[in-house]
């Protein structure tokens, strides 16, 4: 096959990411419009991301600060806006954010287009991420969605390089060390979570060395309340209107419910997240059938059951969904094709409720209530969908195909993703 062929399908692709992108720019040119947050989205590059960079720059974690609620790994992204000078840090920023996109895009693309892969992941994220307008050029999301994306295509090839890149996203933003989640059992698993460890380990003690205060972040979790987005923010919402007196307020850097019964509301978000890594710890245990694809369908079950069960459902932890679904769809084996479709429509409806009509859910009106019970009965959907379709092709016995005998049009199993029953 000559590169023109292997090429041809690829320039579709690249031709609607260079579209999509200039549109999200040109959304974030005009983020001053009242639908687009009136400024809201850019700010927190602007200003939050900016104050930090000036601490962190001088070799401290911001400490005392209520908004610092991140592992040390995320110094170094905040920092990496110095690695272009000529530019605003602003400008930096949403240059290495686009960069970081398209190594995302070209993974996915190079993933998809193996025997037996598909480009329908590529295609997904370069679509589907402009759901949320100009949300993800301006948080550092995109940033951590990659070494999650990274970590997940490199398995079959690398273990180490897997564990290496999952533990990296981990020191950065915690959820991408859920990538380790469904990796088969035995050597493969020994080998990425020891990796993970021994990176995890190093890069700990190199930012404890080059930075004061690594740790700080640990003190401000703890105070965090139940944002009005998630799912519990969505009951004390519906609750305003059968008359609960609590009301929205900013704090620790979200719109958070504050009045009676919100601490119960967090004590049960909480007790569901330990419910979900138990249902996640338990299908592990008994699993007996791994394909190339449950690495991935796995990851994909496991943040969308911490999403949903979060105290804080943020815009744009859709970006993590997106970039997950993604590379689940580069897999012909995946279960997660219906799940995948679920939040991209919860996706869409998030731009609408943030910025476009934030207002009305802080106000806890009947279209604020209506939105968020739409969004969050989406995503609730899907991660029972995702559960029910991965805890199903685990169980499942292994079909002729997988027990040795070939049928035809299949493609063998590779022997990373065999496990001894």
């Amino acid at each position: 096959m000559s590169a023109l062929t292997k090429l041809r399908p690829l320039l579709p692709l690249a031709a609607a990411w260079l579209a999509a992108r200039g549109l999200m720019l040109w959304l974030l040119t005009h983020d001053d419009l009242r639908l687009l947050g009136r400024g809201g989205v850019s700010r927190e590059v602007e200003q939050l991301y900016f104050r930090w960079y000036g601490v962190l720059s001088h070799g401290s974690y911001p400490s005392g600060d209520h908004l610092w609620q991140y592992p040390p790994g995320a110094g170094p992204v905040l920092l990496s806006p110095a690695l272009l000078p000529t530019l605003t840090y602003f400008q930096a920023f949403v240059t290495l954010t686009l960069v970081t996109d398209a190594v995302i895009t070209a993974a996915l693309a190079r993933a998809g287009t193996r025997p037996g892969r598909s480009l329908h992941g590529a295609w997904l994220w370069t679509a589907a991420l402009p759901l949320l307008l100009h949300i993800p050029l301006a948080r550092y999301d995109v940033q951590v969605t990659a070494f999650a994306v990274i970590s997940l295509l490199t398995l079959s090839r690398s273990t180490r390089v897997c564990g290496t890149f999952a533990a990296m996203g981990a020191l950065v933003k915690v959820w991408p060390a859920l990538a380790l989640i469904g990796t088969p059992r035995g050597r493969t698993t020994r080998e990425a979570w020891t990796s993970a460890v021994v990176t995890a380990t190093v890069l700990l003690a190199a930012l404890a060395v080059l930075f004061d205060n690594p740790f700080d972040f640990l003190r401000q979790q703890g105070g965090r309340g139940v944002q009005i987005e998630s799912l519990g923010g969505t009951v004390l919402g519906v609750a305003r209107h059968a008359g609960w007196p609590g009301r929205a307020r900013y704090q620790y850097g979200a719109m958070e419910f504050v009045g009676p019964y919100v601490p119960l509301v967090a004590a049960a978000s909480l007790a569901l997240t330990v419910a979900a890594a138990g249902l996640l710890l338990f299908w592990r245990m008994r699993a007996r059938r791994w394909t190339p694809a449950t690495p991935y369908d796995a990851a994909l079950s496991a943040v969308l059951l911490f999403t949903v069960t979060s105290r804080v459902i943020s815009p744009q932890y859709m970006v993590w969904l997106l970039g997950l679904s993604a590379v689940c769809l580069t897999a012909r084996h995946t279960t997660q094709r219906p799940v995948a479709a679920l939040i991209v429509a919860a996706t869409a409806v998030s731009s609408v409720v943030y910025p476009a009509m934030y207002g009305e859910v802080i106000a806890s009106t009947w279209t604020g209530c209506l939105l968020m019970l739409l969004r969050n009965g989406l995503l609730a959907a899907a991660a029972a969908l995702s559960f029910r379709r991965l805890w199903r092709s685990g169980l499942s016995l292994p079909d002729r195909n997988e027990s040795g005998t070939r049928m035809r049009n299949s493609h063998p199993i590779p022997a990373v993703f065999r496990t001894r029953h």
